[in-house]
Parts: structure tokens; sequence; C-alpha cells
């Protein structure tokens, strides 16, 4: 029963997402300021960016605070500069490029909250197997024997970065396409 509340937790963030961001760009449409939708772009991606600051402290580029709090800044602000960017984007249908980055900037959201539920499901299933062997008095040489191939799963589950990395790479990349062809097709 956790993991349906738990899978419906994320969904319910992701769904937030998107439906915040389709709220938000109505309110301003509705007020007459479509035009701020611009702006958000702009704001969403430095929110974005800022995200990786968790990824520069994981890999020890600085050593001020801890790491579970630059990681929930990241899931926090990623989303924020998500719900922006998705404002930024409205529904307008007459350019490919920006739809697949919006499309891709999507698919990396989903993939981060994938991950982190997998992550953190799989953790607590080796901890309570682990909880229930030592109840049980298995011994510490036989605890470790039985929880061999659930650990194993475990660190598989660690190495999911290496889907969210190249989806991440991915929308970098179509967002610098994105950014490229508005510079050179704007009217200067």
């Amino acid at each position: 029963m956790e993991t349906a509340r738990e899978i419906a937790t994320n969904l319910a963030i992701f769904l937030l997402v998107v439906l915040g961001a389709v709220a938000f760009d109505g309110i301003l449409h509705l007020f007459g300021h479509r035009d701020w939708g611009r702006y958000l772009g702009y704001w969403g991606t430095g929110l974005i960016a800022l995200s990786f600051l968790h990824s520069a402290r994981k890999r020890k580029k600085f050593t001020f605070g801890r790491v579970q709090f630059f990681l929930r800044w990241h899931e926090f602000l990623a989303w924020l500069g998500a719900m922006m960017i998705l404002v930024h984007g409205g529904i307008h249908f007459n350019a490919l490029l920006p739809w697949l980055t919006l499309s891709a900037m999507l698919i990396n959201v989903a993939s981060g909250l994938t991950g982190k539920f997998l992550l953190k499901r799989s953790k607590a299933i080796v901890a309570e197997k682990k909880k229930s062997l030592i109840d049980e008095g298995v011994g510490a040489q036989a605890l470790e024997e039985r929880l061999y191939w659930d650990s194993l799963a475990v660190g598989m589950m660690q190495k999911w970065r290496k889907v969210h990395v190249p989806i991440t790479m991915a929308f970098g990349l179509l967002f610098c396409l994105h950014v490229a062809s508005v510079m050179i097709f704007w009217r200067w």
C-alpha cells in the first residue's frame, strides 16, 4: 500500500508541475500578460541551472552544506524551473524544436521522479529484509550472504543516474539549439 501511495505522490508532483503551468499561463492570458511567458523562460532556465549545484556538491567541487540539502533544492528548483519553462512554451504549434526541448525537459523531470522513487523503494526493501533477518537471529556472515543479491539490486538502482544524465544532456543540447535558433531568427 505504501508503494501505491509513493507512486501516487510522484505522479501528483508531475501533474502539479504541468497543471500549475497551465493554470498560471491561463491567468497570465486572462489578465493580458501573455508576453510575460517569454521572461519566465529566462527565470526557469536560471532555476534549473542553479539546481545543478547538487551535482557540483556531490562531486566535491565545493564542500559547504550537506549533499542531502542540495538534493532537495535540486528537486525543488528543477520542478519550479520546469513549471516556468512550461508557461514560457505555452500552447504554440509553430515550431518543432521548442516542442522537442519541452518534451525532453518533461521526460527529464519524469526520469528524476522515477529514479528517486525506485532508489528509495529498493533501499527500503533491503533495510526491511535486513531488520527481519537480524530479528530472526541470523549471524553477520549469513546476513551478508542472504542480502548479497538484494544489495546488488540497490547498487543497480543507484546506476539509474546513467539513464538520467543522458536524458539531461539531450535536454541541454535541445535547449542550446533552441536558444541558438532564437538568436539567429530573432528580429533584431
